[in-house]
């Protein structure tokens, strides 16, 4: 690396070297109300530390916590081509809190990693909000994050975004999928969109095809919280097991909740597939087994529950505002390896 020779008379300030600490400061202090309104009763220290304090409830008699982290992929690259940074956030929040929802976890607090080259005040509290309203919607606290700046070494007005979500759960409530038995069925709750995956065949699509604004704004929708619906659903009916659908698709993340000797058993067209995913489909010559190997296909969250509690599952989450449909069950499979066959 070719280093500038810079006179020895002449002084140097972190800003002279690409790092804007004023800057860093007007962002801390533009967040700080959007983070406020997401503090529980259990965070003891707002944000400004070096750590944040959080004491467990005493509710819980042998509490579990559990943790998940995630980013949003290349969905950020619309975002940057779009200049629509508002509800990114949303997404990189939904990715942790989802996958922490399906132990049975109510989230606690989040905390966010946001890295640029050069900081843009506007467009990162623009982020940060998106990422205090996700918190709002999942209940969880925004206790803190990182942001950085890196000079010279990341990419030019562009940024990246991390994070992790901390919930917990009674021990004896852990939902595991081990009481998964053939003849279960499978709900399947709506999906927002592409929600934050597949982003990279996504612009390989686009590439060759340009969507009117009605399809963009829909590559562009957050993904769906389904945090306090199904929390809510955990106190009234036996929910057996929870997949988020995230990176592998339908046919990749169902398998995750099952036991050993039982397979996914689902319907194909047993719910609505939104156009989005029929014109990513047909514009990208995606094969049918490769979209459910890599999109959700309008499924953000799949329910086992047992036939006989089916019916009062689906009217309650529908009664919280979700869509949910009926769309297979569980059935014997060979040792191995759990399967989805859609079918």
């Amino acid at each position: 690396m070719k280093i500038p020779n810079f006179s020895m008379s002449k002084t140097l300030s972190y800003r002279d070297a690409g790092v804007d600490i004023d800057a860093g400061d007007a962002l801390v202090e533009a967040i700080k109300p959007f983070a406020r309104r997401t503090l529980r009763p259990e965070v003891l220290t707002g944000i400004g530390g070096f750590g944040a304090l959080v004491e467990v409830s005493k509710k819980y008699r042998e509490p579990v916590l559990v943790a998940g982290t995630d980013g949003v992929g290349t969905k950020l690259k619309l975002a940057f081509a779009l200049d629509r940074h508002d509800t990114i956030g949303i997404d990189l929040v939904a990715m942790s809190v989802n996958d922490i929802l399906v132990q049975g976890a109510e989230p606690l607090f989040f905390l966010d990693y946001f890295v640029c080259e050069r900081l843009d005040v506007r467009v990162a509290t623009e982020v940060i909000k998106g990422i205090a309203r996700g918190c709002e919607i999942a209940g969880c606290s925004l206790i803190g994050g990182e942001t950085a700046e890196h000079p010279n070494a990341f990419p030019q007005n562009e940024y990246d975004l991390a994070g992790f979500a901390v919930g917990i759960v009674e021990k004896s409530r852990v939902i595991d999928g081990r009481a998964i038995r053939p003849g279960d069925s499978l709900l399947g709750l709506a999906s927002s969109g592409a929600h934050s995956n597949g982003y990279s065949l996504i612009r390989r699509i686009l590439e060759r095809e340009k969507p009117d604004a009605a399809l963009m704004d829909a590559l562009m929708e957050p993904t769906r919280i389904y945090v306090k619906p199904v929390l809510a659903l955990l106190e009234s009916v036996p929910v057996k097991g929870l997949a988020h659908i995230t990176g592998g698709g339908i046919t990749g993340n169902v398998p995750r909740m099952l036991p050993d000797g039982t397979r996914a058993a689902i319907r194909k067209g047993s719910w609505p597939r939104p156009k989005l995913f029929d014109w990513l489909q047909q514009k990208g010559n995606v094969a049918e087994d490769e979209m459910h190997r890599v999109f959700n296909c309008g499924i953000g969250m799949v329910i086992a529950v047992a036939p006989e509690h089916a019916d009062r599952a689906m009217a309650q989450l529908r009664g919280a505002g979700e869509t949910v449909h009926p769309i297979g069950t569980v059935e014997s499979g060979p040792p191995g390896e759990p399967e989805a066959v859609i079918g």
